[in-house]
């Protein structure tokens, strides 16, 4: 027998949690705002909001279904099963959180502030939970994803980029090569190497992109396609500029080999949950064979 699915409610702790357990009490966080020209009631009624998205998406949940819910916080110790419908009430951020625990299951995004949030991945409201969760094999989007891997193994995935460069982002020293150009790689010195996907293209990749005035053309979310940056390289007698920027189509892949104390790689702008690397290793960049399947 099969077990009936299981809808896994991702959510975050709300900025007024967070204001309340860190100075104790409403009237306390309330001063602390004040002191800094803010409204407290401002921040209360986002959370409100918020709770009340999580209350209506989990009175919209079948009663044959299971249920879980989890925290932002919690995601890496969650174990999620191939039957589960992933349901994330919240930030567009949040999506790409859960997108690198998952191996499939489909994605329901559910925007708790709309006008506020840009909705490109919690692309519904909450009223409209019961109707998605009912039909959750329709119209899905499979979003490209980014992955890095070590020569040790270690494995890295993203949904919007991953970042790879030196702990508070310092210089990084490494040498940089493109698996599909006949073996050339260039020293380098910079702050760091950016590659994303389409997703990407609306965030930090885009910032990049936009200030470099570049002609490479952004990919879109689902297409098998990536695009690289190296952010402020250092010419010098020892270290060269000319790869600073690129693509790369699904079958080709980055090549970094570290020529630092410490690297670190990490995906989506989650600096705690990183790649650790060292003198002499490499790591891969490229398409991940994994795609987030977003529910339209």
């Amino acid at each position: 027998m099969s077990l009936a699915p299981r809808a896994v409610l991702v959510h975050r702790t709300t900025e007024y949690e967070e204001l309340v357990a860190r100075h104790g009490t409403h009237g306390q966080a309330a001063f602390f705002l004040a002191s800094r020209g803010r409204d407290i009631e401002e921040v209360a009624e986002r959370h409100r909001r918020t709770r009340r998205a999580l209350a209506e998406v989990t009175a919209a949940v079948p009663l044959t279904w299971r249920q879980a819910q989890v925290e932002r916080g919690d995601l890496d110790r969650f174990l999620f099963a191939p039957e589960d419908v992933v349901v994330v009430i919240g930030q567009d951020g949040l999506v790409a959180n859960a997108a690198k625990y998952l191996a499939g299951q489909p994605v329901i995004g559910i925007d708790t502030d709309p006008g506020r949030n840009p909705g490109v991945l919690v692309r519904h409201r909450p009223a409209d939970a019961a109707k998605l969760l009912a039909a959750t094999a329709a119209a899905v989007d499979e979003l490209t994803m980014v992955e890095a891997v070590a020569d040790d193994t270690q494995r890295l995935l993203a949904l919007n980029e991953i970042y790879l460069g030196t702990p508070g982002h310092q210089t990084a020293r490494y040498r940089l090569g493109l698996e599909d150009d006949g073996g050339v790689v260039e020293a380098q010195a910079s702050s760091g190497v950016l590659v994303g996907t389409g997703t990407g293209a609306t965030g930090w990749l885009r910032s990049v992109w936009q200030e470099r005035g570049s002609r490479i053309p952004l990919p879109s979310p689902t297409e098998d396609r990536l695009v690289w940056f190296v952010r402020e390289a250092w010419p010098s007698p020892a270290t060269g500029t000319s790869l600073v920027a690129g693509e790369l189509a699904a079958s080709a892949a980055l090549t970094v080999t570290v020529e630092s104390d410490r690297l670190i790689a990490f995906g989506d702008g989650i600096e705690t949950d990183a790649l650790q690397l060292t003198w002499g290793q490499t790591v891969r960049v490229g398409v991940c064979g994994q795609r987030l399947r977003l529910v339209g």
